[in-house]
């Protein structure tokens, strides 16, 4: 008996030290161009500061995350790419997406951004910057948000079904509150509405300089989104004509990347799994 209850006592206990570990990881991950400071991390992830410090110096010594020597900051380790490289699909739709991205872009001449999701979170899976010397340095690749945040990640909310649409904004609007104090359910519930009815997201991406954002869902085969897709620009390049070309590009590039998914399908297995999208 005390044999057995020593044991479910540390499997306890060792459980517990992973779901601290991936806790510190996913805010490394998301903030890996800066880095992250030893406080910000046990402070975000309310760990006492030895545990935080024990379980990310037994992370670097892992070599899953590395510590800057001169700045004392936390980013990614060659580990986290090995196993991002090994459990990368064989065909995932990012694959399929990039050379599209690329071309919307070139067309555009602005910088075009593709969205998966992940649980309540839209994840930047690939960038693209057009000719237009103003770069919209707006996502990083790899990075996390809400999922209403940006328009990709609204219209790849706005495509799902309206129960799974209410389970994400009750997490997601008191997330979103605490960055931005005036955001309210009612104006991402019209945003929604708005993106439904045109069938293409706006948003407003920064307010200095101004910087508006144009994006639209991409479905598989199933009807399920799949990813979304968006255009950055400053707010001054998106007068109403130029919103209808590159509104325009948008829903051409859609359907040829929805035509292209179509003929990935297997019917003896599922190709689409969230997270990662995969075509097995």
């Amino acid at each position: 008996m005390n044999q057995a209850s020593t044991g479910g006592a540390i499997g306890a206990a060792g459980t517990q030290s992973l779901q601290r570990a991936i806790a510190l990881l996913r805010i490394i991950a998301v903030n890996n161009r800066s880095g992250s400071r030893l406080v910000e991390l046990y402070r975000r992830t309310g760990l006492e500061r030895p545990t935080a410090h024990r379980l990310l110096q037994g992370m670097v010594a892992e070599k899953l995350i590395r510590q800057d020597l001169q700045s004392k900051r936390y980013y990614l380790g060659a580990l986290a790419y090995e196993l991002g490289l090994a459990a990368a699909p064989k065909l995932a739709v990012r694959d399929i997406c990039l050379p599209y991205v690329e071309a919307v872009a070139e067309h555009t001449g602005d910088t075009v951004f593709l969205t998966v999701r992940s649980g309540f979170d839209g994840i930047c899976v690939a960038r693209a910057d057009g000719a237009f010397p103003i770069k919209m340095f707006v996502h990083d690749v790899g990075r996390h948000r809400p999922l209403n945040v940006g328009a990709s990640g609204l219209a790849l909310l706005s495509a799902l079904p309206d129960d799974e649409i209410d389970r994400i904004c009750r997490i997601n609007v008191e997330r979103t509150r605490r960055k931005s104090p005036r955001f309210t359910e009612a104006a991402l519930r019209a945003s929604i509405e708005s993106t439904r009815r045109r069938g293409y997201a706006t948003n407003k991406v920064m307010d200095e300089p101004p910087v508006h954002s144009v994006g639209m869902a991409i479905r598989a085969p199933d009807g399920t989104p799949a990813a979304g897709i968006s255009v950055s620009t400053l707010a001054s390049r998106l007068g109403h004509d130029r919103l209808e070309m590159v509104v325009r590009c948008l829903d051409d590039t859609v359907r040829s990347i929805e035509a292209e998914l179509r003929g990935y399908v297997d019917r003896d297995r599922v190709p689409y799994a969230m997270p990662t999208l995969a075509l097995a």
